[in-house]
């Protein structure tokens, strides 16, 4: 199979992109390349993930029977209580529902938006 793209970045809907992208960069480590408040990105090696404005942003429910929701991001991590502890001092909230029992949790970003952080594979 011919290889024709390669994926360079993701840019996701926000209404704070700066401190939406300071909220990833403490996450996940990445460096941020771009804060201003109509734009913001974080990097590592070859990807990106950009936060754009979006005035009048609405984050999803959770859960969302509509199936309003836009993306969320899986997280692998060594600890998931020492993770969800650093995620929650860093803005993050965890909702109450939990559908992954003990595989997974669903955090909410500082936003509103859902994403997951899951144990790291072992092996």
């Amino acid at each position: 199979m011919t290889v024709t793209a390669d994926l360079a970045m993701v840019n996701l809907d926000s209404s704070d992109p700066a401190g939406h992208a300071a909220f990833y960069h403490e996450a996940l480590g990445w460096e941020i390349t771009h804060s201003q408040p109509e734009y913001a990105m974080i990097k590592s090696g070859g990807i990106s993930i950009g936060f754009g404005l979006v005035e009048g942003y609405r984050p999803p429910s959770w859960p969302d029977p509509t199936g309003d929701q836009r993306y969320h991001l899986d997280l692998y991590v060594d600890d998931l209580a020492a993770a969800e502890e650093k995620f929650v001092a860093a803005g993050a909230s965890k909702p109450d529902f939990q559908p992954g029992g003990e595989r997974w949790v669903v955090l909410l970003d500082p936003i509103g938006q859902p994403f997951c952080i899951c144990p790291r594979p072992q092996g």
